[in-house]
């Protein structure tokens, strides 16, 4: 896979594919990780003399503008990163981003709106998904793809653009991939994975490939109740994927014949409702109220895990233990994530909201060794999937 370094960009435009979405709160930023980590991209390419065109996307417009999902915050904030202003284009290949384009100077850097204000750029047609890819790369004489989070997507910034020009792998694509590379080729063992987050069949895949790799495998979050059902025990009103409790079985009796050690959650903080004020309490995992619903994995729950990521030499982990953006269920993940701080392994927080959780309970980022920008990315890599946007950059 070719790097910025094997591509002439001094005084040349160059698109950018980066992965700027990020959550907004009445148009506010209220986790700008993503954004700094294209930074550094950016700015190398900055330092080449390059003219660079940001493109990204945020949230599902589904090809329709919609003002709630605009790049203007964004713009307004990376130029704040990078300690120059950040031109923004009205629109994503029309005349408003023509312009942007057309106007820079060497080290300047352009952001275009939201690709996905264009439809072409998410369509399974592959004519209209390459006549808008025509239209992209027109605006740029290179291209970089830096945007891990997208790379999982046949889209057409991620999988046609590269295909016409010239192209390289950004900074950032070029760390996770080798970190992922850790995670499945040359893994230090004991290699424990630890997965949460809302539902069973989100990680279908990813259990199904770790449970021949990894040597234990902990579940907690939302999917754990499937798993609890499916040993025969009561859930109440806890989160509950019915379809997949043969699957769960299965899983269940694969990792005991395989000898990988499977660990759940020994108690449970259930709730009369799903909110920070109810009532709640600490219950054992097979004794969950049938009027109460799990919504945090509880404190021995969290010892356990913790003791079970000691000595590790490779820890995977995605997907909050409970809903960690209330006080009272976060405790779980907090668990959790200082377990991977003290367990002295190669860690790798898994992208989306296990990154959110991190940052938002306080932790260190340069703690844990690696803080991905793409569950999806990372979950469908581990699954042994090939990942369009990395097939197109290495072609």
């Amino acid at each position: 896979m070719r790097t910025i370094d094997d591509l002439d960009v001094a005084g040349r435009r160059v698109l950018v594919r980066a992965d700027l979405n990020v959550p907004l709160e009445d148009g506010r930023i209220t986790d700008d990780g993503r954004i700094r980590a294209s930074v550094p991209t950016i700015q190398r390419l900055r330092d080449k003399g390059a003219r660079v065109i940001v493109c990204a996307h945020l949230g599902r417009p589904k090809g329709e503008v919609r003002p709630e999902f605009s790049l203007a915050p964004v713009a307004a904030r990376l130029g704040e990163l990078l300690g120059a202003e950040v031109a923004f284009a009205a629109d994503v290949v029309g005349e408003s981003a023509r312009a942007a384009a057309e106007g820079l100077t060497d080290g300047q850097v352009a952001l275009l709106e939201n690709l996905r204000f264009e439809a072409g750029e998410t369509s399974k047609d592959d004519a209209e998904r390459g006549a808008f890819a025509d239209r992209l790369a027109a605006l740029a004489e290179a291209y970089v793809g830096d945007g891990f989070g997208a790379v999982h997507r046949r889209h057409a910034s991620v999988y046609d653009v590269p295909k016409r020009l010239p192209h390289a792998a950004g900074g950032l694509i070029a760390a996770e991939v080798e970190v992922l590379k850790r995670l499945t080729e040359d893994v230090a063992r004991p290699y424990a994975v630890v997965l949460g987050g809302s539902k069973v069949s989100d990680k279908l895949g990813v259990i199904d490939n770790l449970l021949g790799k990894a040597d234990r495998i902990l579940i907690g979050g939302g999917m754990v109740f499937t798993f609890l059902k499916a040993q025969g025990h009561e859930v109440g009103g806890s989160l509950l994927e019915e379809d997949q409790l043969g699957t769960v079985r299965e899983y269940l009796r694969r990792a005991e014949e395989s000898g990988v050690e499977f660990v759940l959650p020994v108690d449970i903080v259930a709730a009369t409702a799903f909110a920070a004020d109810a009532e709640h309490s600490v219950v054992a995992a097979d004794a969950i109220p049938a009027d109460r619903m799990g919504l945090d994995i509880g404190p021995e729950s969290g010892k356990l895990f913790a003791s079970r990521l000691a000595g590790a030499g490779t820890v995977f982990w995605n997907g909050p233990m409970g809903v960690f953006e209330m006080e009272p269920y976060s405790h779980g993940t907090r668990a959790v994530a200082q377990g991977l701080l003290d367990s002295g392994a190669f860690t790798v927080v898994g992208g989306g909201d296990s990154a959110a959780a991190v940052r938002t309970l306080g932790f260190d980022e340069n703690g844990f060794s690696h803080i991905s920008t793409g569950g999806g990315a990372s979950l469908e890599y581990l699954e042994g999937k090939a990942l369009p946007g990395l097939q197109a950059l290495e072609d």
